[in-house]
């Protein structure tokens, strides 16, 4: 489990081929000393496994499946990356409760920079869309931030100075991918109103939750 607050933007030092997957290795000075193999961090959102710690870098695997449902897949050298690790019992809660199971892959539609403040609008797959509302919170490559507007299938986020200089956002620009996870409540929420609906159904035995 993670909150979102990004701990460090770290630099992609590899990108290894492992068929049929592929092996990261980023460079993190600033938590390669507490990190251990086994260690769970969430890379641009997506929660991955250390699996080897050479000097001040980290190596994850990941699979097929992680490649082609997150924009991991897209890394190169060179590129960047926020890094979080997971929580321990007795952490502040400072974001909101991430998994680090990225839901979709969304994109930046357009964005609009106010001095050193930015307003960004993100399009999203609809089927994610109802797990959103203003105020509510998102998970965007792995950033706890608060969404502002929501529409039918793009909603928008404000991003402040600081997080546009500490994490990959600060780089986007439109038509890239980022990472999505809606907020763990949502989901729940969604879940039992569509089972309320299944209840509903005169057709359905099965009782209205």
């Amino acid at each position: 489990m993670f909150t979102g607050l990004i701990e460090m933007l770290a630099p992609v030092a590899e990108v290894i081929e492992e068929p049929p997957g592929r092996r990261l290795v980023i460079g993190s000075r600033y938590i390669s000393d507490t990190a251990a193999i086994g260690d769970s961090v969430a890379v641009n959102g997506c929660c991955l496994t250390v699996v080897e710690r050479i000097a001040d870098r980290l190596h994850f695997q990941a699979g097929p499946e992680t490649l082609s449902r997150t924009t991991l897949g897209r890394l190169a050298a060179g590129g960047e990356v926020n890094l979080e690790r997971s929580l321990q019992l007795g952490d502040r809660l400072g974001g909101h409760l991430v998994t680090g199971h990225v839901d979709g892959i969304g994109h930046l539609a357009s964005r609009q920079d106010d001095g050193d403040w930015s307003t960004f609008w993100f399009t999203a797959p609809f089927g994610l869309m109802p797990q959103m509302a203003s105020k509510g919170s998102i998970a965007v490559d792995g950033v706890s931030l608060t969404l502002v507007e929501v529409t039918d299938d793009k909603f928008s986020v404000q991003l402040i100075p600081h997080t546009l200089a500490v994490t990959t956002l600060g780089r986007l620009t439109p038509g890239q991918p980022v990472n999505l996870e809606t907020d763990l409540l949502a989901k729940y929420v969604a879940r039992q109103l569509a089972w309320r609906q299944v209840g509903n159904d005169a057709s359905d035995p099965r009782p209205a939750v």
